[in-house]
């Protein structure tokens, strides 16, 4: 089982675009649930552009430059959630194996 402090990837970068890691044992603090709401809001908006991109995908007459620009949110997007998924996997608690 992992222990409780371990450190916690936040949903944001710090500067230079390097990982922001929180060190608590305390799961509803405030940076906490800071976190939590960043990360709901992420996967949101996530969800939200996954829908607005199968539009634009459905239309026929969609524009180059809209689709690059589509790309780039979506990267965004995809990037916010895998940061999500590392973090929430890294606070995964595994019963501990027992073995014959």
């Amino acid at each position: 089982m992992k222990a409780r402090n371990e450190l916690r990837l936040l949903p944001w970068s710090g500067p230079d675009g390097k990982p922001c890691y929180l060190s608590t044992d305390d799961s509803d603090g405030y940076m906490s649930r800071l976190a939590d709401n960043i990360e709901t809001v992420q996967l949101g908006m996530a969800t939200e552009l996954l829908k607005h991109a199968q539009e634009l995908l459905d239309d026929g007459d969609t524009e180059a430059e809209e689709l690059r620009l589509l790309a780039t949110k979506l990267t965004g997007a995809l990037r916010d959630a895998l940061r999500v998924a590392t973090s929430r996997g890294g606070r995964l608690t595994t019963p501990e194996s027992h073995c014959c």
